[in-house]
C-alpha cells in the first residue's frame, strides 16, 4: 500500500509539474517581430464544401489587409463548388480556384491539393485554414503578420469550435482547448510540436524546400502537424494568441463523428518525433493514472481525506489553468464545468487512445 501511495503522490507531483510549465509559458512576454505587412496567400483545400465556402470566401476578402490572395482547391468535388468559384473568382481577381480531377495512386488527396495550392501561390507566406472555418474578424491576417519575421518559418493560431448546446460541444470545446494548451506551450517554451491546419502559416520556399509532405504523403492527415513536427523549431517558430487571431471552426454533431475525427488526429501522433511522444505521453498517461489509481485509494479509510484532497486540488488548479489560458487566448469557456470534463476526459482518451494506437486505415475524404 505504501507503495501505491508513493506512486500515486508522484503522479500527481507530475501533472502539477505540466500545469505549472503550461502558466509559466502563458505568462511569458511576447511581442510582435514584423511590421511590415508582407503580402499573403490564404490556401482553402475543399472537398464538396459549396455552402461553407459561401459563407466563408467573403469573411476572407474582407480582410483588412492590403496585399492578399484567396486559393480555394477544389478537391474532386461532386456539388456546385467548380461551378460557383468559377463565377467568383469573375468578381475578385484576389480570388482564385485550382481544380483537382484525380489524385495520384498512394496519394493522399487533401495533401496533394494543398500542394498544388502552395505553387500556384503567388507569394512566399501561405496561411492555411478549412472550408467550415471563420475568422474571428477581419484583423486576422494583420495579427498573422505581425509575426512573419525574418527569421520565421512557421506561425501557429488558434482554432477553437463555435459554442452550441449540449455535451458534446462542451467536450469538443474543451478538448481543443486543452490541445491548444499543449501545443501553444511547447512551442512558447521553444520546443514546438505541431500545429494546426485550420489556422497556421508557413514560408512556399520552405515548403519546397523541405519537399513538402513527400515523407507521409500516403498517410491521412499530418499536413498540419507532421509537418510542423519535423521542421519547427524554437528559433523558427512563432505563436499568434489573442482574440484577433482565433478561426472558428464548425464542431462535430455527433460523438461517432468526433470519435472519428480524433482517431485521425491521434493516429498520426504516432509519428512524432520521440521526445514529443515521451512528454505528450507521460501527460496523459499521468493522466488517467490520477484517477484510475485515486478513486480505488479514496476507499481506503485512512487515505480517503490525503487522496481526496490531492485530486481536488489538481482539479481546481486545472480548472485554473484552463480559465487563465482560454482568456490569454482570446476565449471564454465554462471553468466551472472542469471538474466534470476532467474525469470524463479519462474515458474519451482511453477509447480514442487505443483505438488510434492499433487502428491501420484512416481517411479524408472520399
Amino acid at each position: 500500500m505504501q507503495i501505491i501511495v508513493i506512486i500515486f503522490s508522484a503522479i500527481i507531483g507530475i501533472q502539477v509539474i505540466y500545469l505549472l510549465v503550461f502558466l509559466i509559458a502563458f505568462s511569458k512576454k511576447r511581442s510582435a517581430t514584423q511590421t511590415q505587412q508582407l503580402p499573403i496567400s490564404i490556401i482553402i483545400c475543399a472537398h464538396d464544401e459549396e455552402q461553407n465556402l459561401k459563407e466563408l470566401v467573403p469573411h476572407l476578402l474582407a480582410q483588412d489587409y492590403p496585399d492578399f490572395e484567396v486559393i480555394i482547391i477544389d478537391d474532386r468535388s461532386n456539388d456546385n463548388t467548380f461551378d460557383w468559384l468559377l463565377d467568383e473568382t469573375k468578381k475578385d481577381h484576389r480570388l482564385r480556384m485550382v481544380h483537382v480531377n484525380r489524385t495520384p495512386p498512394h496519394v493522399n488527396g487533401k495533401k496533394y491539393g494543398i500542394t498544388l495550392g502552395i505553387k500556384a501561390a503567388k507569394y512566399e507566406w501561405i496561411l492555411l485554414s478549412d472550408a467550415d472555418c471563420r475568422p474571428k474578424g477581419n484583423q486576422w491576417l494583420n495579427t498573422v503578420s505581425a509575426h512573419l519575421g525574418e527569421s520565421t518559418s512557421f506561425v501557429l493560431g488558434a482554432s477553437p469550435y463555435e459554442k452550441a448546446p449540449g455535451l458534446l460541444n462542451v467536450f469538443v470545446r474543451f478538448e481543443t482547448l486543452l490541445t491548444a494548451i499543449q501545443y501553444f506551450s511547447f512551442a512558447l517554451l521553444g520546443n514546438p510540436y505541431m500545429g494546426i491546419g485550420r489556422n497556421m502559416a508557413y514560408r512556399k520556399s520552405m515548403f519546397l524546400e523541405k519537399k513538402g509532405f513527400n515523407n507521409f504523403l500516403n498517410v491521412t492527415g499530418g499536413d498540419d502537424d507532421l509537418f510542423v513536427n519535423q521542421h519547427a523549431t524554437g528559433k523558427n517558430t512563432q505563436v499568434v494568441i489573442g482574440l484577433e487571431s482565433l478561426v472558428y471552426s464548425l464542431p462535430k454533431t455527433t460523438w461517432s463523428s468526433f470519435f472519428n475525427q480524433k482517431i485521425r488526429h491521434l493516429s498520426v501522433g504516432k509519428l512524432y518525433k520521440f521526445q514529443h511522444r515521451f512528454l505528450l505521453g507521460l501527460f496523459v498517461f499521468t493522466w488517467l493514472l490520477t484517477w484510475f489509481i485515486g478513486i480505488p485509494l479514496a476507499f481506503v479509510p485512512e487515505l480517503t481525506y490525503i487522496v481526496l484532497g490531492a485530486l481536488a486540488f489538481r482539479t481546481i488548479f486545472l480548472a485554473l489553468i484552463v480559465n487563465f489560458t482560454a482568456k490569454k487566448m482570446g476565449q471564454r469557456f465554462e471553468a466551472w464545468l472542469v471538474p466534470f470534463l476532467d474525469f470524463i476526459y479519462v474515458f474519451y482518451y482511453l477509447v480514442t487512445g487505443l483505438t488510434a494506437l492499433v487502428s491501420k486505415k484512416v481517411r479524408w475524404k472520399n
